[in-house]
């Protein structure tokens, strides 16, 4: 029987009390004592959006892992951008930087634990990921945990539902846009059967464990450990979330376990890895806060074409004043390819120059084909002239967002040349602000790092509000 879309508040106003106590210092008591850093291998540069004062790394040499082991941090992100590779080589790479990281701990004697960062609407190269990095790493693991909720995106995991918030409607995630994906789709919004799925029945849904808002809500931590104490084998386990306050209550049962010998893998969404860190969070950031210049235009690079951005780009161009430079994708495909390039790159510049805002974006009528890596093959196409026009530009941007995925990280890494950034927080509800390094294009630049898949209509020209000369 298909799952209905349900209201937001009718389902979470079912469910029992939340557990009563903040369990954030405990966490962060235990996070320094374990002397283990926290390593998030994150598909696009988007799951930095719920932490703060984290380093970001875009390279995964030995070298450059021992050097920022060595400094004995609670945590890092490494960008490896996987989700807009085909799957060999995603896995390649994750077997690739396991084993750089085994060798970097061990040369450091700084252990480690790492994160397997995914998209939180189940998008992504699962399993193959894990495996490799497991693989990589050269442990064995008790279990592979499965935590995709995240609450600044409106991603819930109920009775091992996964649901997407649509305004006050919960949609289950295979019913979304998000599903369809070409690359990526998937048919199951229990995270069980879609384990099945994934996996090509490696792992039956009836043989997945999963921790339940009766063990985070009643049992507590004491329950979440007794449950992941029984994960063996290399075992999945799903884990139901629906607040913050829950996350609080697994992972301290989560670390419990862990300090009684349990070794897990995980697979989450950027809200675990803020608790599992433990970060408190930190209010949003302004434009005093980032200490914009006061002279320059704004830059927002679009590339995303989820129906989502699409809504908050139109908001966008009709503010006064932004400058629209759209990029016809059909011709980023054929002949006229650097033509339209040139022109972008004298539009953008212009305006820039004249410390006006400019939107560079890319037409809105997708372009596809019927398998996965023609499908990611005209994403790289896309992105690569969007780089070329970050790259071609003279003027340096007061700041600089870049609206989906791939776009960000190609940005970043591409077309800012960034080894090394700092998060510096968040400029709206799971969207985060990088400090660019010294080596980078524009060293000190704000980076916004701004997923497609978040925000309501308005997102975009209230990040532009935000961040407007006053």
């Amino acid at each position: 029987m298909q799952i209905q879309p349900i209201s937001k508040t009718t389902l979470l106003s079912s469910l029992p009390p939340e557990w009563p106590d903040d369990l954030r210092a405990a966490i962060r008591g235990q996070v320094e004592a374990s002397g283990r850093t926290i390593v998030v291998l994150d598909d696009d540069p988007t799951g930095t959006q719920t932490v703060h004062d984290v380093p970001v790394l875009t390279g995964w040499g030995v070298d450059v892992l021992t050097a920022e082991l060595a400094a004995k941090p609670a945590c890092f992100y490494i960008l490896t951008n996987s989700r807009a590779l085909p799957g060999p080589e995603a896995g390649s790479l994750g077997r690739t930087i396991g084993g750089n990281l085994a060798g970097a701990s061990a040369q450091t004697g700084r252990a480690v634990v790492v994160v397997s960062r995914s998209d939180s609407t189940l998008r992504g190269h699962y399993p193959a990921e894990t495996d490799a990095l497991a693989e990589g790493l050269g442990q064995s693991f008790d279990g592979q945990l499965i935590v995709p909720f995240f609450l600044e995106g409106g991603r819930y995991t109920i009775d091992n539902i996964h649901w997407v918030a649509e305004g006050d409607t919960l949609v289950p995630a295979s019913q979304t846009p998000y599903a369809a994906d070409k690359a990526f789709g998937y048919a199951n919004s229990d995270l069980r059967a879609w384990v099945e799925e994934k996996t090509g029945g490696r792992f039956a849904a009836a043989d997945v464990a999963a921790v339940t808002l009766d063990d985070l809500r009643v049992g507590g931590a004491e329950a979440v450990k007794a449950r992941l104490l029984d994960v063996s084998g290399g075992q999945v386990c799903v884990v139901n979330c629906a607040s913050y306050r829950d996350m609080e209550v697994f992972v301290l049962g989560l670390l419990a376990a862990e300090a009684a010998g349990k070794r897990f893998l995980y697979r989450t969404a950027a809200s675990f890895v803020q608790v599992r860190a433990g970060l408190h969070p930190r209010g949003l950031l302004t434009a005093r806060d980032l200490e914009l210049p006061a002279h320059g235009g704004g830059l927002f690079v679009v590339g995303s074409y989820v129906p989502k951005t699409t809504a908050q780009l139109s908001a966008l161009l009709a503010v006064p004043g932004i400058v629209p430079v759209e990029i016809a994708v059909a011709a980023l495909l054929d002949e006229r390819r650097e033509e339209t390039l040139a022109g972008a790159i004298r539009a953008t510049d212009a305006a820039l120059a004249a410390d006006r805002t400019v939107a560079v974006f890319t037409s809105r009528q997708l372009v596809t084909v019927d398998d996965p890596t023609g499908s990611l093959s005209i994403g790289r196409q896309v992105s690569d002239g969007l780089i070329t026009i970050v790259q071609g530009i003279r003027n340096r941007p007061r700041y600089l967002v870049a609206k989906g995925g791939i776009t960000s990280s190609d940005t970043a890494t591409a077309g800012l040349g960034v080894v090394r950034a700092t998060v510096a927080g968040q400029i709206l509800p799971g969207i985060p602000v990088w400090r660019t390094g010294a080596e980078s294009r524009h060293p000190g630049l704000a980076y916004i790092v701004f997923p497609g898949n978040v925000g309501g209509d308005d997102a975009l020209v209230e990040v532009e509000r935000r961040l407007r000369k006053t």
